[in-house]
């Protein structure tokens, strides 16, 4: 019989060596019983009963102690860990297939009888204990000696890596019950979780779940937070908490892995971090244990802090922006209508910062906007709203007020500070401040209202003077309400291309004759009639619909213009505002292309104000278009920023004189000086002269004997619709001379 791989000895032929103690006992008692038997001389018949009886007992002691043995050989081997029975001389006497199996390379020399110090002997020489290799008889006896002296448990490896625990008991005869159980997969698992904790890069302690004592920490908890690890173990978890509280793991459903809860700690140098702790229950060491596994989002939370503050602060100055005073008035305004109280709302722009920052850069124009804000601090009382709206317009909430002189006095105060000079980099920088107040509850009594009336009061004394204050009035908002309607009937007016170019006649005042035109946007409204550019070309700069308008304006002239003679020319003028789109040039080009013009028969006309912002992008776009072979024109010449350098900065084709020059020529000496001088600069420069808003003979007669190229204004012609234009060419084409031009230039 085989148990556990090895041959079993027969019960029954080995029944001497194997006879149960009962057995032993019984058999003494025959022997002794026989002599006095003997002795006795009792009869015959009398001692055979005995014998009989006797060998009777003994056998069903034997059958007792078979049985005994195969329940006990039977239960062994329900067991899933491996069992072995030594006897005093260590001798194997009984074993289970578990423990044949664990040692599957050594199980042919299991045997009763076989001593287990033989067997552990062959497997140090065949190589089945790595442990022993080197020392092997040194093995063997401390082997030997945990068996016999057996206390705590111990490991040991066998050859295929395997990893078995052993723990072994002495019996009361002296003999030895091993238990062997098979720890590998736990062994990796704890390799596993050593090699994911010790080389985390992300900070982990293990903590005894009873106390929060520190049991374990990793390289990475100890580098983070700067205690040694020595240092680590005599403290709890609590202890490393700036706050007192409950541990990170305490949770209503204990042993379930806890999702990130966030905690203060004090590293070794005092300094606090902010962490995300995640936690899970194990086992520890057979203790329970937590492991808590410190994500630092000490950055992350500052970085949700400067987003949170951004969100209502000025970046640059630090201010409250637009939404967060809307919250602080909307305070105000509720304690004002409680107490009856009347609230300012001042909205301050600030004179002359565009020409700061781009004649010293916008360093210094930073600097002086964190300057402005660091007055307007000081100037306001505590309970003042103080905000940045935009680039240089802050608004500023004065509430408690009694009457609308308080804000008078608040202004005045305002425009004082603002004014004096500051020191900047070195630089004496003066700005002044312009001041729109709005009132509560009379101007309106929500915070929109308020800042929507203190901005048009604002506008109001920009353009009436700047450096002052100027409160709200109910026409200004009428005005608004005004313009904000051109604005939405005109966009409607450019989607239906109700817009129309009129055309007015540009005169050779040596011939007499028709040398081009001057597109002009006219819009004939349904109800209005036809509206003046004056009252929506501000509309059109303003909201941006100038790039819409201007590339309308030019198809339309282009194509009309087409249908001309070859000798004509078609004059189209250009806002600053649509040279910043940057597709400038490919529009030009589309309307040349769609309506077959040639380029040499179109002239664009700008004005000063384009080249005093100094951009590169602007000449390279005019060489551009005059590469084309387009003709550019300098319009209202003499005004405003009139330079000579202009003339310098980019060939010009054409100068138009300002009308301002033209009026009243023939009495005004001066300007005729001016004049006489312009058209010499012209024929040095080889550049065409015109004159704008002719209107009398005087004007004319003047212009010619100064030797002017061209003229325009309503002595030839007021503008007109291409339909009359076309007739009026037809009529110049079969006259040298047409009567329509002869009567005022002959």
């Amino acid at each position: 019989m085989r148990v556990g791989g090895a041959r079993m000895p027969n019960v029954r032929q080995r029944k001497k060596k194997l006879k149960p103690a009962s057995a032993r006992r019984k058999s003494r008692r025959l022997a002794s019983l026989a002599p006095r038997s003997a002795n006795s001389r009792r009869h015959p018949t009398t001692a055979a009963a005995e014998i009989a009886r006797t060998r009777a007992e003994a056998e069903a002691a034997i059958a007792d102690a078979r049985k005994s043995h195969e329940r006990l050989r039977e239960a062994i081997e329900l067991l899933p860990q491996g069992i072995v029975f030594l006897d005093a001389e260590g001798r194997y006497t009984l074993w289970n297939k578990q423990y044949a199996e664990i040692y599957s390379r050594s199980a042919d020399l299991f045997a009763p009888g076989a001593r287990l110090e033989d067997t552990l002997r062959i497997g140090v020489e065949r190589g089945d204990y790595p442990q022993a290799a080197g020392r092997e008889e040194e093995w063997i006896a401390e082997r030997l000696a945990k068996m016999y002296q057996p206390g705590a448990r111990h490991e040991q490896t066998l050859s295929d890596g395997r990893v078995i625990l052993i723990e072994e008991r002495l019996t009361g005869d002296g003999g030895v019950v091993g238990l062997r159980v098979d720890i590998t997969e736990l062994k990796q698992r704890e390799a596993s979780f050593r090699l994911l904790f010790d080389g985390n890069p992300v900070p982990m302690i293990v903590c005894a779940l009873d106390g929060g004592r520190i049991l374990a920490v990793n390289d990475a908890a100890v580098e983070h937070y700067g205690y040694g690890r020595t240092e680590f173990e005599t403290r709890t978890i609590s202890g490393l908490q700036a706050f007192d509280s409950d541990p990170p793991w305490a949770t209503d459903r204990p042993g379930d892995e806890q999702a990130a809860r966030t905690w203060k700690h004090v590293r070794a140098d005092g300094s606090l971090i902010d962490l995300a702790i995640y936690s899970r229950e194990l086992i520890y060491d057979e203790k329970p244990a937590v492991l808590l596994a410190l994500m630092d989002i000490t950055e992350r939370k500052r970085a949700e802090a400067r987003i949170a503050f951004l969100a209502q602060h000025d970046d640059l100055t630090g201010l409250p922006n637009r939404n967060l005073l809307r919250q602080q008035m909307d305070d105000i305004l509720a304690h004002a209508r409680r107490s009856s109280d009347k609230v300012a709302v001042l909205v301050l722009g600030l004179d002359n910062f565009k020409a700061v920052n781009d004649s010293l850069g916008h360093s210094v124009g930073d600097k002086l906007l964190r300057a402005v804000a660091k007055r307007l601090r000081s100037t306001l009382r505590e309970d003042d709203a103080l905000a940045r709206l935009n680039s240089d317009e802050f608004a500023m909430i004065q509430g408690g007020l009694t009457r609308p002189e308080d804000a008078v006095l608040m202004s005045r105060r305002l425009l004082e500070a603002i004014g004096d000079p500051f020191l900047l980099d070195g630089h004496s920088v003066v700005v002044g401040v312009t001041i729109g107040i709005a009132m509560a509850p009379g101007d309106g009594d929500d915070s929109e209202m308020l800042l929507k009336n203190a901005d048009m009061a604002l506008s109001r004394a920009k353009n009436d003077c700047r450096g002052t204050f100027s409160f709200f009035e109910a026409a200004m908002d009428a005005r608004a309400q005004t313009r904000r309607k051109i604005e939405t009937e005109l966009r409607d007016a450019v989607r239906d291309e109700r817009l129309q170019p009129y055309y007015q006649p540009l005169i050779d005042l040596s011939a007499g004759r028709i040398t081009g035109f001057e597109a002009l946007v006219r819009w004939p409204h349904p109800q209005r009639g036809m509206v003046s550019p004056g009252e929506f070309i501000p509309v059109a700069e303003e909201t941006g619909l100038i790039n819409a308008v201007g590339g309308l304006m030019l198809r339309r002239a282009c194509k009309d213009a087409a249908t001309w003679p070859d000798e004509v020319r078609v004059a189209v003028n250009l806002s600053p505002l649509q040279f910043r789109t940057g597709n400038l040039l490919s529009i030009v080009m589309d309307a040349l292309k769609q309506s077959g013009l040639s380029a040499k028969r179109l002239e664009l006309e700008i004005t000063e104000t384009l080249l005093l912002e100094k951009s590169s992008q602007v000449l390279a776009t005019l060489h551009a278009l005059r590469a084309l072979g387009v003709r550019i024109s300098m319009d209202d010449f003499g005004t405003g920023y009139s330079s000579l350098s202009y003339l310098r900065s980019f060939p010009f084709d054409k100068i138009k004189i300002d009308q301002s020059f033209v009026r009243d020529l023939g009495a005004n000496r001066e300007a005729q000086a001016i004049i006489r001088s312009i058209v010499s600069l012209g024929k040095g420069l080889g550049v065409t002269i015109t004159a704008e808003g002719v209107e009398t003979e005087a004007e004319l007669s003047c212009l010619r004997a100064e030797g002017c190229h061209e003229g325009q204004g309503f002595l030839f012609s007021r503008a007109r619709p291409n339909e009359e234009i076309v007739e009026l060419l037809r009529a110049q084409r079969g006259a040298d001379e047409p009567d329509t031009v002869k009567a005022r230039v002959a």
